[in-house]
């Protein structure tokens, strides 16, 4: 079965295990690969948006790809994400980088979209802080960008319980070393045409879905848009709610 580009998402919940029960209970919409571009349907972004907004999670994370050309050309598109709520936090996917990364963010700056490229900042929840921290993209040293790996780390190991989030797989060894509970990624796009995932994963640790290494979680999300051919094949785009479940309070 083919799914085609305009093909209207789902919205599904993945329940994840976590060991801070500080996290217990908390909602995490994960939105992934837009690649938003002249060609994008504003009746599937005006879809995505009104099937997020349902769901009533605690945060929403954009976690990169979310242009595939200019902002110039497509700001009608991009003003639908304005309507996503409640806040919303991003960061940067190569594509992003590579259509001008800087206009990106100051059409977000008036959304009042977070950006989290090399960033970290205290969430509450509960009445309690997490924290919630990100990385640029890994093709950022060629556009002249720092990732402050080591600042991030140092900073998530003195402050728990957290959530990472970065564009690719690969970065989950990063999050692993800050002591995070939960990374987040897309990237891959889960092969979009299958049997391309084969190819995908000489290059990235995980294809897409929910894994777990030590005791951290890892969720690759297989994203909402299409990379060169407007089609998937065995790999459905995907919106996706992360239902956080502490294993101390589910013993309870």
């Amino acid at each position: 079965m083919f799914f085609m580009d305009s093909f209207l998402p789902q919205a599904q919940t993945v329940e994840v295990n976590i060991e801070n029960e500080k996290l217990h209970g908390l909602k995490v919409l994960q939105l992934s690969d837009l690649h938003i571009d002249k060609r994008s349907s504003i009746k599937k972004l005006v879809h995505v948006v009104n099937a997020s907004n349902l769901l009533k999670a605690d945060i929403i994370v954009l976690t990169g790809d979310i242009i595939d050309c200019r902002v110039k050309y497509i700001k009608d598109k991009l003003a639908v994400l304005k309507h996503l709520k409640p806040k919303v936090y991003y960061i940067s996917g190569n594509h992003d980088l590579y259509y001008r990364l800087n206009e990106l963010r100051q059409l977000f700056n008036t959304f009042n979209f977070i950006d989290m490229d090399n960033s970290f900042l205290p969430i509450k929840y509960n009445g309690e802080f997490f924290y919630l921290a990100g990385l640029s993209d890994r093709f950022s040293k060629f556009f002249g960008i720092k990732r402050e790996e080591k600042r991030i780390i140092e900073y998530l190991k003195d402050n728990k319980p957290s959530l990472f989030i970065s564009h690719q797989p690969k970065d989950y060894k990063i999050a692993l070393e800050a002591q995070s509970s939960l990374f987040l990624c897309g990237h891959t796009h889960g092969g979009q045409i299958f049997p391309f995932h084969l190819l995908v994963r000489l290059f990235q640790p995980f294809l897409s879905g929910l894994h777990y290494k030590n005791k951290m979680a890892i969720y690759v999300n297989k994203g909402l848009g299409t990379w060169g051919l407007k089609y998937r094949f065995l790999a459905p785009c995907e919106l996706t709610m992360l239902q956080l479940i502490s294993n101390k309070k589910r013993v309870e």
